[in-house]
């Protein structure tokens, strides 16, 4: 979660700017050090099996690491998954990206949107957006700590917007 104020090209100037992603803690090098780990360690061991006799193991334990590699590439994939939040005096604008890169754009007028973390008293509450009856969870990667402190952050700059400072 990054924010910074800057002007938007032909609006007003951004009160809020906050880009969400998903974090992932394997960097793409550990992730190559543990694929290769895992497929040397598996090749080890299947030729224990082999020379045991059981050289059909060999080929389950392939399958094996390569489902492992493709849960792993997914994985990434999805870590491409983003929201951006864009608030200026006359809107919030919320942007979401999924990992094949199809866009959904929500708009709401500052004025009358509320943040809320529910419900409030769960260890775990998800982050909503409410206007006018319509209502969005946000943030959904996020953990619970960061969620709280982004809506502590929107609910400051919201009230900055309201107060018209």
């Amino acid at each position: 979660m990054s924010s910074s104020p800057h002007a938007i090209a032909g609006e007003q100037e951004a009160i809020f700017d906050a880009i969400l992603t998903p974090y992932r803690s394997l960097s793409p090098k550990a992730f190559l050090l543990l694929m290769c780990g895992l497929a040397a360690l598996g090749f080890c061991l299947s030729l224990v099996f082999f020379l045991n006799g059981a050289w059909p193991v060999i080929g389950f334990m392939g399958v094996e690491w390569f489902l492992l590699y493709l849960a792993f590439r997914i994985n990434y994939r999805r870590a491409k998954n983003y929201e951006s939040l864009v608030l200026t005096r006359d809107k919030l604008e919320v942007q979401r990206v999924d990992h094949w890169g199809r866009e959904q754009r929500w708009s709401f007028q500052p004025y009358w949107l509320q943040v809320q973390l529910l419900p409030a008293d769960a260890p775990d509450p998800d982050l909503a957006l409410t206007s006018h009856g319509r209502s969005m969870i946000i943030g959904g990667f996020l953990a619970p700590e960061e969620r709280k402190s982004l809506a502590a952050a929107l609910n400051s700059a919201l009230a900055r917007v309201r107060s018209g400072t």
